[in-house]
């Protein structure tokens, strides 16, 4: 959402302050908040939010029902507003629980060396060693979601599943107990 507001700002003419600078600045506002309340508890999270960021968000889906009315939705800014308020459901539900995000960035980094890797998927030989590829992918971002060193936890996995080739679900990178080095 954010970078189709800041498209729209690059669409503006130099040196003119519009109205995708507004919308940068409020959501910067609303970012400023989460960042204040990054460390509090998921109820303290949502106690703030609903002070400070529902009349923040309030303001804004107000501006972006007038703006839908005045802009082009063909423009740059015009498709910016459409789609923020395509997602607006979306966006307000962050405010309901203090355990959501305001964004999917996390997700979007998580899922990075996926599209990375697709553009290396191409030149698998077979469909069989695509897959193989992405299970691999799979394997060393799920290490990484669950705080192992992805190195370190193929090699104890590995080891552990020729040892004991039938107890393969206490090796999933959530059940794994790593000696202390592999994990700091």
């Amino acid at each position: 959402m954010v970078i189709l507001f800041v498209e729209a700002k690059k669409a503006q003419p130099k040196g003119k302050t519009g109205k995708a600078d507004w919308a940068i600045s409020h959501i910067q506002k609303l970012y400023r908040i989460e960042s204040e309340i990054k460390n509090l508890e998921s109820a303290e999270k949502q106690r703030v939010r609903h002070e400070q960021a529902r009349p923040l968000l309030d303001q804004f889906k107000a501006w972006l029902d007038k703006s839908a009315n005045q802009v082009p939705p063909k423009t740059a800014l015009g498709k910016a507003i459409v789609y923020t308020l395509g997602q607006w459901k979306k966006l307000e539900r962050y405010l309901e629980d203090g355990h959501l995000n305001i964004d999917n960035n996390r997700v979007e980094r998580a899922v990075k060396p996926f599209v990375i890797g697709r553009k290396n998927w191409m030149f698998s030989n077979t469909g069989n060693g695509a897959r193989a590829s992405a299970m691999l992918y799979s394997i060393i971002e799920t290490a990484k979601a669950n705080g192992l060193i992805p190195f370190d936890y193929l090699r104890n996995a590995l080891q552990a599943i020729a040892e004991n080739p039938k107890d393969v679900d206490a090796l999933l990178p959530w059940n794994i107990d790593l000696p202390k080095s592999a994990t700091d």
